[in-house]
């Protein structure tokens, strides 16, 4: 299967050699630009450009992949044949969606269905030169907007813009307790819970730094409702924090489970920089009805 995107270079994009614009502008990885150039696989205006020659704003750059310059070419998830997603921004490059709580974001074992992949897969089946591919997960209890790129040329992309904090997942969480101060920050060390593989803990086994920045928005006493966003990205990062902090999620069966019910962590955000556009792009994702609406009110009120 070969993949064929055509891009119109984007105003500041132009005066720029077309390696400069393939590699440092749309970070297309080096093994990429090499097989575009030896192949000749490049054209800028219907014709082959040397990867010195300049290009100019509306240039229109035509790329062709034959597969073997990716790491994945195929996608492999059996689709869905009556997908239901919530969809909550697409492109040629990607779709944004709402992953409901309960749903596994991937396939753990071939031939596995069911999954958000799979929905993704499903839905995709329709248009043509579009598969699902995985950029990111999020943990089967938790809901919220999950990137997934629908052709291999943008996964490298959107993983070093990951990599690099370029895109931002902001989490809303529903915890025990009231917070001594309304922001700050959480540095705990975060590694393996050598008594119980499914989960981590602070100090564990193997541990590496991790960063946790949290808001409160508002409490009733009881619970409070808390916007998180991550400086580092380790496993169940949010829920062993929180816990830590003597503020476990409410509903975590894993790390609170006294509390029963549905855990109460969404990702409320997805920012990022689309794919050869460079546009910044906010997505935001409903907050699920299971969240008390007293707390909801103070969020939707901010």
């Amino acid at each position: 299967m070969q993949w064929q995107l055509d891009v119109v270079v984007g105003e500041h994009q132009g005066k720029q050699p077309l390696r400069q614009l393939l590699e440092r502008t749309w970070l297309l990885p080096h093994r990429f630009v090499h097989y575009l150039r030896i192949r000749q696989n490049v054209l800028v205006n219907g014709q082959y450009y040397s990867m010195n020659q300049m290009v100019a704003v509306g240039d229109r750059i035509q790329l062709t992949f034959l597969g073997d310059e990716f790491r994945t070419p195929t996608s492999n998830y059996v689709p869905n044949r009556s997908p239901q997603l919530s969809i909550l921004y697409e492109n040629r490059d990607l779709l944004v969606v709402n992953k409901p709580a309960g749903q596994k974001t991937h396939p753990n074992q071939k031939g596995e269905t069911g999954t958000l992949m799979n929905e993704v897969a499903g839905y995709l089946q329709k248009q043509p030169q579009a598969a699902a591919y995985m950029v990111h997960r999020i943990d089967q209890a938790t809901s919220g907007a999950v990137i997934v790129a629908k052709n291999p040329v943008v996964v490298p992309i959107l993983d070093r813009q990951i990599s690099t904090g370029k895109i931002h997942r902001a989490y809303l969480a529903v915890v025990e307790g009231q917070f001594d101060q309304s922001q700050g920050q959480f540095t705990w060390p975060i590694g393996r819970n050598l008594a119980d593989k499914r989960k981590r803990q602070v100090n564990g086994s193997g541990a590496q730094t991790a960063l946790t920045y949290y808001q409160v928005v508002g409490t009733n006493g009881q619970q409070s409702l808390v916007h998180l966003t991550l400086g580092t990205g380790r496993t169940h990062q949010l829920r062993v924090h929180l816990a830590y902090s003597g503020h476990p999620i409410i509903g975590d069966p894993l790390y609170n489970p006294v509390q029963s019910g549905q855990l109460l962590l969404h990702g409320i955000t997805q920012k990022l920089v689309l794919p050869f556009s460079n546009q910044v792009c906010e997505i935001q994702a409903p907050i699920p009805t299971a969240f008390p609406h007293n707390l909801v009110k103070l969020w939707q009120s901010d």
